[in-house]
């Protein structure tokens, strides 16, 4: 058949996309072999938040004592297990993401989808599960899968539910929290729910071979460390792992200093693979081998600078962010290009994001370090949640700052760092800064409530001044 557009790769952004332009009365094929809806509501943002939500309660209850009685608690994984297969996944089953997509008017194939070169009229051919398709216009949004290394001894232990070794799939499908469980990798998914385990009841050690939270503030990882030790995990830093085996609690892990750690567990969070190896690039005149694709500010796939005709790429594989906004705020972009509206692109230099740690991390812009490689004029500027009067009020569970990077030359900020409870929420002023680009002399003419945590970004650019 013929299409005006096909998608493949139905994540959160393919799904809107093709939604969206279906609504608009385009003929459109979504093609994907695994979930609608991607990774996020069944494999990543939503469940994992959910086992967050239930630590983080625990959390709380164990600081009652510090602050306003006592209180005991009894963790119970099997409850937030069971909300997981109900209220997020239909026990991951994607039969209401089918029924919306199709509901707004377009056509789906659970298959896998790959470019197959061009028709003589010039137009994209796809082939899905045995059929051929061509299309105006394609959209790679592909997405990623685990990364799962080249571990001496890795490759002999088997993925599964019930088997030794977990990827964050494996884990939000279990029903029950492990003894203990060792973590390899610090990354944004190894820390949320190494944290989040441990709140459980699982005995966890993380394992990275240079500092927790790499692409943050170093400041961010190693308060990040410090709040890990005092819960109670162990965090084993500057190693690589050497190889893995059965034996021990279920699988020994042996690190290149000769120590070993242990765990009935082993959860693999070692970055993810952008899943373009099957996409038949080739057929197009692209790199096979690519791992990114390289796109421009509407959307389109570039080929030594110059867009291939008819075909565009959002989310994960396009490198810009692995982040669902990301790819959500693409969709919206590319929507309104091949719709011929008005497109809200704004760059990516305030790209935000954060890490549901507690404490929590959101980030905007630039780090110090990306600043001043970048040969700006650099300030910093930081408070500590704790010297802050609604992080003092707060007391337990205050660990955190607020850190702005400002470029001096033009007095604006280019990048901030919220640590601290509802790091991510507060993130948002810093990401308005950011974006628009507010002098930092404006900044400092707000109101900023008293007593509130976002009163420490004031404190914060006070601190630009030494």
């Amino acid at each position: 058949m013929d299409y005006d557009l096909i998608v493949l790769g139905l994540g959160p952004g393919g799904e809107a996309l093709a939604g969206s332009v279906a609504q608009a009365g385009k003929s459109v094929l979504g093609v994907d072999e695994r979930l609608v809806g991607g990774e996020c509501p069944y494999f990543g943002c939503i469940p994992s938040k959910m086992i967050l939500r239930g630590a983080e309660v625990l959390a709380e209850s164990r600081r009652v004592h510090l602050l306003s009685g006592h209180a005991s608690d009894e963790p119970d994984f099997g409850q937030v297990a069971q909300r997981i297969r109900d209220e997020a996944t239909d026990d991951w089953d994607d039969h209401v993401g089918v029924e919306r997509l199709e509901g707004q008017g377009a056509a789906f194939t659970r298959a896998t989808g790959r470019l197959a070169g061009r028709a003589p009229s010039g137009r994209l051919i796809v082939e899905a599960g045995g059929d051929t398709h061509t299309a105006e216009h394609v959209v790679i949004s592909t997405g990623t899968r685990p990364s799962i290394p080249q571990i001496d001894g890795l490759a002999d232990l088997q993925i599964g539910v019930d088997d030794l070794v977990w990827t964050n799939r494996e884990i939000l499908r279990s029903r029950v929290a492990p003894r203990s469980m060792v973590v390899l990798g610090g990354g944004v998914i190894s820390c949320e729910l190494a944290q989040g385990m441990a709140r459980y009841g699982t005995a966890v050690t993380v394992v990275d071979g240079h500092r927790l939270l790499a692409r943050e503030e170093p400041e961010a990882g190693e308060l990040l460390r410090q709040v890990f030790e005092r819960e109670g995990l162990t965090v084993r830093l500057g190693h690589e792992v050497d190889k893995v085996e059965r034996g021990g609690d279920g699988v020994v892990v042996t690190l290149t200093d000769g120590s070993t750690v242990t765990g009935e567990k082993l959860l693999v969070a070692a970055g993810r693979t952008p899943n373009l190896d099957n996409v038949g690039l080739e057929t197009v005149d692209l790199d096979p081998t690519a791992k990114t694709l390289d796109i421009d500010e509407h959307m389109a796939v570039l080929r030594d600078g110059t867009p291939v005709q008819g075909l565009f790429a959002i989310g994960d594989v396009t490198g810009k962010g692995p982040f669902t906004h990301v790819s959500m705020w693409q969709s919206r972009v590319l929507t309104a290009h091949l719709l011929v509206e008005p497109e809200a692109f704004g760059g990516y230099d305030a790209m935000a994001w954060a890490t549901f740690t507690d404490p929590e991390v959101g980030r905007v812009g630039m780090s110090e370090q990306q600043a001043r490689d970048a040969g700006l004029a650099v300030r910093t500027g930081i408070q500590q949640v704790p010297s802050n009067t609604r992080g003092w009020i707060h007391g337990p569970g205050n660990d955190g700052f607020v850190k702005v990077v400002e470029d001096a030359d033009r007095g604006v900020l280019v990048g901030g760092t919220v640590m601290g409870p509802n790091g991510g929420e507060i993130l948002g002023l810093l990401t308005l800064a950011v974006h628009a680009k507010v002098p930092v002399a404006t900044l400092r003419t707000m109101h900023y409530v008293f007593p509130t945590i976002h009163r420490a970004v004031l404190e914060a650019l006070d601190d630009l001044d030494g």
